[in-house]
């Protein structure tokens, strides 16, 4: 039986002088020897596309491109000065050069054609990237793990695509699509979704509760229908533990299949579960997996743009779209077989502009099954306007310097620290606010570097400041990074009001926990929550009005005493509150036939789905863990 690619390659003159051809994941690169079919030939590979309807891309074969200290050259010679080159990073495998500069538009020329010149006169595939404003050691050492195992690279990606084209291993008797819920359902937690189809076997997400005692902090992956050696792909909505925190076991116990999530989502995952086997370290745990696992993980991730359609199983095609959660988070829409279903996964989503990112994506092109979220499902889950959460915010701080005391804001390291950290510079830089130190300490520092690698990611108003070097609110000196634990006793003992803003945001670890214990006892300073407290959760008891709190330290149990302000800032959230989730099932188009809701505690997941029922005529269920549900 003749292969896709066997099938383009009798459609290609000989005179071309193809000399390979490989999968790139669901990407089709033909590697060349003649050069004016690499540069000038348009039309053979449009009629490619427009017949297989698959992306098809040329090359130069390796052995025609030009010795790489001699392309750097005439890569800098056609480059303007002014573009401010960074870094030129050379892919042989693949020949793809990645050109890393302050401005890219000045790389790529108009109608790219300094892009073209590159390619004509140094004979590698240029690709573009622009130089992070804050310098990311998470990014650097990201690529340096893509770059290190380029080879393995090329043969992953092509073994990806002979999966997905040429691969189909079960025998397929009937068309059905069924979902199992491993975690995440009726709690908030430990997300993770199993899908399977007469061919495919995808898991969605696969989180930690990090607030939950042991034996229910993790997914049930010793289900029966569940078993690793099947795993065909793994889809991360996004970056926050919760979903992606025991991603790195799966590859320690063996699984070297494609993990498919945006770049930033890639990144920050890495930067997070890093973060995580640091805290078992630091608490004396025995970490689920190591440093070595992650990379494991990088080397395996396919990154996906948003509306980039993929496909990712035989049948199984992968579109990803704005959540508008957090950066790079993602709703995921699957569409099985051809033409057989279509389901959307919400993830966690924000259906309404933040400071930080546009809100989430509602218009989809075929859609019967939605998977949605309903962290502030129930009815009392009405959160108060943007604007009035900032003016909240503001208040409280001014308060608090007044009478001289400082603010302890805990927050998860993406997404809601980077936007807290925006309002705080733009009150600063408008007088709403006095001058004064905001420390920034844990994981929001490098994330909030992650946010200036990935300006596309966010919406327009940040994106365009980002691009304007002194205009860029994350440079703002009243920003201050903690590096130490000297550094963090000198605030503490030393410095005047201030900011601080420290992970984790359920108080359950990192630095917001040795900060806590420290102010807590004193009425002049105020805590501030703007993000979801889990159940069992430290922060949890403080919001409910603990007022004395037994906490471990130094090798021994201390009672603190909880005189500080508490306020809660639920506005500030990345999920949608309950109009938002009522507005989105009226807004989303098309019209879905089933609603399964999950993400949420069970009163609220069942009273969402009530509401659905009842308000807009659709089915809906609401699912306990290791139920699973027939959708097709």
């Amino acid at each position: 039986m003749s292969t896709i690619l066997d099938e383009i390659l009798k459609s290609i003159p000989k005179e071309a002088k193809i000399t390979s051809s490989f999968f790139e994941g669901a990407n089709i690169i033909l590697y060349s020897k003649d050069i004016d079919f690499i540069i000038n030939d348009n039309t053979t590979i449009k009629e490619l596309v427009n017949n297989f309807k698959k992306r098809i891309e040329v090359r130069p074969d390796p052995s025609i491109t030009l010795d790489i200290e001699k392309a750097e050259q005439v890569i800098r010679k056609i480059v303007p000065e002014e573009a401010k080159i960074d870094e030129i990073t050379f892919d042989p495998q693949r020949s793809i050069v990645i050109i890393e500069a302050e401005k890219p538009g000045l790389v790529i020329g108009k109608q790219g054609e300094l892009l073209k010149e590159i390619k004509k006169q140094a004979l590698w595939v240029p690709l573009i990237k622009r130089t992070p404003p804050i310098k990311s050691k998470i990014v650097d050492n990201i690529r340096h793990v893509l770059y290190e195992n380029n080879d393995y690279r090329k043969k992953f990606l092509n073994k990806v695509g002979e999966r997905i084209y040429d691969g189909w291993l079960r025998e397929k008797k009937h068309e059905w699509v069924r979902l199992s819920y491993l975690g995440g359902a009726r709690q908030v937690g430990r997300s993770c979704l199993f899908l399977q189809t007469p061919e495919s076997r995808i898991l969605i997400d696969c989180g930690v509760n990090i607030a939950a005692q042991e034996e229910n902090m993790f997914p049930y992956l010793d289900a029966p229908e569940f078993r690793i050696e099947d795993l065909d792909a793994i889809i991360c909505s996004h970056a926050h533990l919760d979903h992606c925190g025991l991603i790195p076991y799966l590859y320690k116990m063996g699984y070297r299949g494609p993990l498919y999530c945006t770049e930033p989502t890639r990144d920050v995952i890495a930067l997070l579960t890093l973060d995580y086997i640091g805290v078992s370290y630091k608490e004396a745990k025995k970490s689920l997996y190591t440093s070595t696992d992650i990379k494991e993980m990088v080397k395996h991730t396919i990154t996906v743009n948003y509306e980039e359609v993929t496909d990712i199983t035989p049948d199984v095609r992968l579109t990803l779209y704005n959540a508008g959660h957090a950066i790079g988070s993602s709703m995921v829409h699957l569409h099985v077989g051809n033409g057989l279903h279509n389901l959307l996964y919400t993830g966690d989503f924000k259906y309404g502009r933040t400071q930080l990112l546009e809100p989430a994506d509602n218009k989809f092109p075929r859609l019967e099954t939605l998977m949605i979220e309903s962290t502030y499902g129930a009815k009392e889950d009405v959160v108060e306007s943007r604007k009035q959460a900032e003016e909240e915010l503001i208040s409280i701080v001014k308060k608090t310097i007044s009478e001289g005391g400082k603010v302890l804001i805990p927050v998860l390291g993406v997404g809601r620290s980077q936007e807290i950290l925006l309002i705080l510079e733009q009150a600063i830089r408008t007088g709403a606010l006095e001058k004064i130190p905001v420390y920034v300490q844990g994981l929001v520092w490098d994330v909030t570097a992650i946010h200036t690698a990935y300006p596309d990611y966010l919406n327009k108003v940040i994106r365009k400041s980002i691009f304007h070097k002194d205009a860029n609110p994350f440079l703002s000196d009243v920003f201050i990074r903690v590096g130490s634990r000297k550094e963090q006793q000198e605030i503490l003992e030393e410095s005047g009001p201030c900011v601080i803003m420290a992970t984790a945001g359920m108080l359950n670890a990192g630095a917001s926990v040795e900060y806590f214990k420290e102010l807590a006892p004193y009425p002049k300073n105020s805590l501030i929550f703007v993000s979801y407290l889990g159940e069992g959760s430290l922060g949890r008891r403080v919001q409910n009005g603990d007022k004395e709190i037994l906490m471990n330290g130094d090798g021994k149990q201390e009672v603190v005493k909880v005189n500080m302000n508490i306020y809660t800032i639920r506005a500030f959230t990345g999920h949608s509150d309950r109009n938002e989730l009522i507005r989105f099932i009226y807004d989303v188009d098309p019209k879905p036939k089933k609603v399964i809701v999950n993400h949420g505690e069970s009163s609220k997941c069942l009273e969402l789905a009530s509401t659905i029922h009842k308000t807009q005529k659709i089915e809906t269920v609401a699912p306990k863990n290791l139920e699973a549900v027939r959708i097709k």
